[in-house]
């Protein structure tokens, strides 16, 4: 038999590229060794880590899971625990959250500045080549 720590995973508000490991916990209420025969994410973003070692009863194993916060927006995605448990061979954690996009730098001025002393206007150092001799 298979029990999991949660079915639901809130990462909440967090900020674009911010870390998106979290972890769930699957415990063997049974009395034979489960198995954990696969762990899958419902997209390319969500990439859950399981170990396939056998489980003694009374033991559990935790789930890693990874979303790519580089994407900004709510989001809701799903993963999916299979095994050889007789309560449920299946399993479903959802996560959720919402991510926030990052704000971009603003760019460096270019050219002139405020008071018109752009890049152009300073003046060549001694013995550079681009100094004209009169």
């Amino acid at each position: 038999m298979i029990t999991l720590s949660t079915e639901n995973i809130d990462y909440g508000t967090i900020k674009q590229g911010a870390d998106g490991d979290r972890q769930f916990t699957v415990t063997n209420t049974g009395n034979e060794p489960l198995i954990l025969s696969g762990c899958m994410g419902s997209c390319g973003c969500t990439v859950p880590k399981c170990d396939t070692a056998p489980i003694p009863p009374g033991k559990s194993s935790v789930v890693n899971v990874h979303y790519d916060t580089g994407r900004p927006g709510p989001f809701t995605k799903t993963v999916t625990v299979n095994s050889n448990a007789t309560n449920a061979a299946s399993k479903v954690v959802t996560i959720h959250g919402e991510v926030e996009a990052v704000k971009a730098a603003q760019p460096l001025p270019t050219g002139n500045n405020a008071n018109g002393a752009g890049r152009g206007d300073i003046p060549p150092a001694h013995g550079d080549p681009r100094e004209v001799n009169d």
